[in-house]
C-alpha cells in the first residue's frame, strides 16, 4: 500500500470507538415536534431520515477518496432509541469493558439522563415488543433456550443488488411518481397506504442526494484551503462525484465506490440493521468501470486499488452499533458482518472470476483489517487458481477470506423458490447466510438452543436452572425403553419451542411492518417500488426469516453418549445418568470420563454419532421449515452460532456427553472442541451426512498449524480439500492456521499480539480482545497437523 493509505489505515486502526449522541439527538429532536406526530408511520421515518442527513456533521478526514461516516467522525458510533434506549447502566458497561468497549463521555450520560431515557420510556419499539409478547416466550427467552435479534436491531440481513450502477436516485425518485400514478384507488383499498410508503421512498431518496451534495459543498470549502494544488484538485474532483452520485448513477470506478458507499451509510444512518447492509458481489458490480477506463486509459490497476483501500478503510470506521442488557456485557465485537463476495458464477452460470477479482484479493491480503470481511464463492466453473489464491491469504493466519460453495448455494435458493438468474445473482451475507441479492428480505430472528432443549427433556419440561416449567411434560426419561422414546420426547420439546419462537417472530415483524417501516432500504430492493410496500411489510421480491441452529456437535454427542451407555451396554441407567448431570459430575469422574472417551464422536465419520446428527437436522428443520412469516415468506433454518455458543453453554447444565455445566457448546456445524480426531477428511465427511441445501447455510470451522500449509503441496491438498467438501454439498468452511502455544502466548502477554486475528464463527477477531471463554473454545479446536 502506498503512503496515503498507509496512513489512513493507521488512523482508522487507532480511532477511538466512542457513543456518540449525535443521531439520539437529532431523532428525538424530530420525534418530539408536533408535526411528527401528524405524520403516517412511513412519512414519520422518511422525515426522520431527512432530518438526520441535513443536519448531522459532515466529516472529511486528511487524504480520503470516499467521504461519508455513520457517525459525526470514524468510530463515532451512534445509537438508535426508537429501537431500544441505552440505560445508564447499557452506557457504564460499554465504557467499562475490559476489552471491546465505547468511551462515553460524561456529556452523553447527562443527555441520556435528561432527555433520551424519559423520552423514549415505553416509546422505543424494544418496550412496546417486550410489552406483547407473552409469558412463555419471554420464560423461554431469560432461560437462553432461544435469543432475538430484532429486540435491539432492526432487520435489514440483506445485500445490495445491482440497482444503484444502474439507476441514480433521481431515476428512482421518477419511477416513484409513476408508481404512484398507476395505483388504484377504486379497487385496492391499500391504495392510501401504498402512497404513503411510495412518498416516504421519495422523500429517502432525495435526502441521500441532499446529504451527497453537502459532502459536494464541504468539498470545495476544504478544495479553496488546500495547501497543495494536487490535493486541491483531487477535492474539486471529488465535490464534482458528490454532485453526479447516487442522483444519477455512476460513469466511472471512482463513482461507483462513492455511489455505493452513500447508499451504505445510508442504509446504517436509518436503522441499525444486522450486517449493515455490503456490496454483495464488488468484483462484477465493478468489473464493467474497471475494463471500460482501462481501455480509455482513465484508470490504472494501481489506481484501482488505492481507490479500493481506500473504501476499505470506510468499513473498518464503522464499528457496530452498541449493545444493550446483556449484550452489551456478552457480544464483545466491532465487527458489524459487511461480508463481501468474490468470484461464483455470472446470470448465465458461467465463471465469474475476473482479473478485478485477483485485484480485489491482493487488497483484502494487504490491508488486513477485520472490516469488511470477505469470502469467496467457489463453483465447478471457477479456477483452482483463483481458491489457491484465496487459501494463500487463509494460510497467513488472518482469517479470511471464508469459503463458499456457490453450487450450493444456488440449490439452497432456487429450493426456497428463488428463480435460477436470481439464485446466482445471490450469495452469503453476514455470517453464512444465504440470499438473493438486491432482491430479498432475509432476516435472521436469532438463535436456537438445541442442547438447552436436550436437557429440558430430560427434566419432563422445566428447566433446572430456573426452575421454571418451561416446555410439555414428555415424561420420565427413566422410563424411556428406547432410544427413538428419547428422540420423540425431544422432538415435541423442540417443535413446542419453535412455535413459541416463530409466534414471537410474527409479533416483531408486524410492529416493524407497521410502526417502523424503512423506506430508504425499500428503495435498494426489488420489487418493493412496484409492489408500493415496505421493506419490513413484504414488499421485497422474496421474503424469508431464518432461525439459527446452535450446538449441533454438542447435543450429537449427548445422544450417542445415552445411546451406547443407557441404551446399548446399559452400563448406567438413565436415572443415574440424570442424577449426574444434576450433580455437575461431582464424586462422578470417572463416570464423566468414560462418556466423553468411550462414546462415538460427531467429526470422525463414524455412523454411530453421525445418525444422530441426522436425526437433529431432521427434527429442527421439521419444526421450522415453511412455517409461514408475516411478509409472504416462510421460516427456514441455518445452523451457525456467531459467539452464542458461549452464552448458550453457560445457561445449559451439565450435558450426557461429560460436558459440564456453563462450558461452551460446539460451534457451527463443528465437532466439539477437541473430539474430531481422525484428521480434516472424516470432519468433511461428518459434516456433509445433513442436507445442507435444505438449509440457508451451514458454518464449519477448522484449524491447522502453520507448519502443515508452509508448501505448495501441502496448500494444494488443502485446496482438493475443499473442493470434495464441496462436491459433497458443504454449504461453507473456514480455517484458523495458527498453533494452541501461540494462542496460549498471546493470552498470557496480549501486549505482544496486538494484531493477532482468529477466525472466532462468521467472522475474524483480535484474539486478545476476545473474552476468556471464546479464547479458550478456540484453543481447544482441534489442530490439525495433516491431512
Amino acid at each position: 500500500m502506498n503512503e496515503r493509505i498507509e496512513k489512513l489505515r493507521t488512523a482508522s486502526l487507532n480511532a477511538v470507538p466512542t457513543v456518540s449522541a449525535e443521531r439520539a439527538e437529532l431523532v428525538t429532536e424530530f420525534w418530539s415536534t408536533p408535526a411528527a406526530a401528524g405524520l403516517s408511520p412511513a412519512m414519520r421515518r422518511a422525515r426522520v431520515f431527512r432530518h438526520i442527513l441535513m443536519n448531522k456533521h459532515i466529516h472529511i478526514g486528511d487524504g480520503e477518496l470516499i467521504v461519508g461516516e455513520r457517525g459525526p467522525a470514524p468510530k463515532a458510533t451512534p445509537t438508535y432509541p426508537e429501537i431500544c434506549c441505552h440505560t445508564i447502566k447499557d452506557l457504564d458497561i460499554l465504557d467499562a469493558r475490559e476489552k471491546v468497549w465505547f468511551r462515553v463521555d460524561p456529556a452523553v450520560k447527562q443527555r441520556y439522563t435528561e432527555t433520551f431515557i424519559p423520552f423514549w420510556r415505553n416509546r422505543s419499539l424494544r418496550d412496546r415488543i417486550f410489552n406483547a409478547l407473552d409469558n412463555d416466550w419471554k420464560d423461554a427467552y431469560e432461560a437462553g433456550v432461544f435469543t432475538e435479534f430484532q429486540e435491539q436491531r432492526a432487520p435489514g440481513h440483506t445485500v445490495n443488488g445491482d440497482l444503484i450502477y444502474r439507476h441514480g436516485m433521481g431515476d428512482l425518485k421518477n419511477r416513484i411518481l409513476e408508481r404512484i400514478d398507476r395505483l388504484d384507488f377504486i379497487h385496492d383499498p391499500d391504495a392510501l397506504t401504498r402512497r404513503e410508503q411510495l412518498k416516504a421512498m421519495w422523500e429517502s431518496a432525495d435526502a441521500i442526494i441532499g446529504y451527497a451534495h453537502r459532502h459536494a459543498d464541504q468539498l470545495e470549502i476544504l478544495a479553496g484551503e488546500a495547501p497543495h494544488p494536487a490535493r486541491q484538485q483531487e477535492l474539486l474532483e471529488m465535490a464534482t462525484i458528490c454532485r453526479r452520485v447516487p442522483e444519477q448513477a455512476p460513469e466511472t470506478f471512482w463513482e461507483a465506490l462513492q455511489a455505493y458507499w452513500f447508499v451504505h451509510v445510508g442504509v446504517i444512518t436509518e436503522y441499525n440493521t444486522w450486517d449493515s447492509f455490503n456490496p454483495g458481489r464488488l468484483d462484477q458490480h465493478l468489473y464493467p468501470y474497471y475494463t471500460a477506463e482501462l481501455e480509455a486509459g482513465t484508470l490504472t490497476p494501481e489506481r484501482a486499488k488505492e481507490l479500493l483501500m481506500a473504501f476499505w478503510v470506510k468499513f473498518n470506521n464503522q464499528p457496530a452499533p452498541p449493545k444493550v442488557g446483556v449484550t452489551a456485557q456478552e457480544s464483545n465485537t466491532y465487527t458489524d458482518f459487511a461480508l463481501i463476495n468474490l468470484g461464483g458464477v455470472k446470470s448465465d452460470g458461467s465463471n465469474a472470476v475476473n482479473e478485478l477479482t485477483y485485484l480485489i484479493l491482493d487488497v483484502i491480503e494487504e490491508m488486513r483489517i477485520l472490516q469488511p470481511s470477505s469470502m469467496v464463492q467457489v463453483s465447478k466453473k471457477n479456477p483452482d487458481r483463483f481458491v489457491k489464491r484465496a487459501l494463500e491469504i487463509v494460510k497467513t493466519g488472518f482469517g479470511q477470506p471464508s469459503i463458499f460453495n456457490t453450487d450450493a448455494i444456488v440449490q439452497e435458493l432456487v429450493r426456497q423458490g428463488k428463480s435460477l438468474e436470481d439464485a446466482r445473482c445471490g450469495g452469503a451475507s453476514g455470517c453464512v447466510e444465504s440470499g438473493a441479492f438486491g432482491k430479498e428480505a432475509y432476516m435472521l430472528t436469532g438463535y436456537f438452543n438445541l442442547p438447552k432443549i436436550l436437557e429440558i427433556t430430560l427434566h419432563r419440561g422445566l428447566d433446572p436452572r430456573t426452575g421454571k416449567q418451561l416446555g410439555p411434560d414428555t415424561g420420565d426419561p427413566a422410563g424411556f425403553a428406547t432410544m427413538e422414546d428419547l428422540l420423540a420426547a425431544f422432538r415435541t420439546q423442540v417443535n413446542h419451542f419453535a412455535e413459541i419462537k416463530i409466534r414471537g417472530n410474527n409479533i416483531i415483524e408486524r410492529f416493524y411492518a407497521v410502526d417502523m417501516p424503512a423506506p430508504f432500504l425499500s428503495l435498494l430492493i426489488d420489487d418493493c417500488i412496484e409492489n408500493a410496500r415496505d421493506y419490513h411489510a413484504g414488499g421485497a421480491r422474496y421474503n424469508t426469516s431464518y432461525i439459527q441452529g446452535v450446538g449441533v456437535g454438542t447435543l450429537t454427542d449427548s445422544l450417542s453418549a445415552i445411546h451406547t451407555h443407557v441404551f446399548e451396554t446399559g452400563s448406567i441407567t438413565m436415572e443415574e445418568l440424570v442424577q449426574a448431570l444434576d450433580a455437575d459430575f461431582e464424586n462422578r469422574d470417572e463416570l464423566r470420563e468414560r462418556l466423553k472417551e468411550e462414546t462415538p464422536r460427531y467429526g470422525n465419520d463414524d455412523d454411530r454419532a453421525d445418525r444422530f446428527t441426522r436425526a437433529i437436522f431432521e427434527i429442527y428443520y421439521d419444526a421450522v421449515n415453511g412455517k409461514p412469516n408475516t411478509r409472504g415468506g416462510h421460516h427456514r433454518i441455518n445452523l451457525l452460532p456467531t459467539t452464542v455458543h458461549v452464552y448458550f453453554g453457560s445457561v445449559t447444565g451439565a450435558l450426557p456427553e461429560g460436558r459440564k455445566a456453563g462450558e461452551p457448546l460446539s460451534e457451527g456445524i463443528s465437532p466439539v472442541q477437541g473430539t474430531d480426531r481422525n484428521g480434516p477428511t472424516a470432519v468433511i465427511n461428518s459434516a456433509a451426512k445433513i442436507d445442507h441445501l435444505r438449509t440457508g447455510g451451514t458454518l464449519l470451522n477448522q484449524k491447522f498449524t502453520p507448519d502443515l500449509l508452509k508448501d505448495e503441496t501441502e496448500l494444494t491438498k488443502l485446496l482438493h480439500l475443499v473442493r470434495t467438501y464441496f462436491r459433497m454439498d458443504g454449504h461453507h468452511i473456514q480455517f484458523n492456521v495458527v498453533d494452541a502455544d501461540t494462542l496460549r502466548d498471546a493470552q498470557a502477554h496480549p501486549e505482544n499480539y496486538r494484531d493477532l486475528i482468529v477466525r472466532v464463527a462468521g467472522y475474524s477477531d483480535y484474539f486478545v480482545d476476545l473474552g476468556k471463554p471464546l479464547q479458550e473454545e478456540i484453543i481447544n479446536r482441534t489442530e490439525h497437523m495433516g491431512f
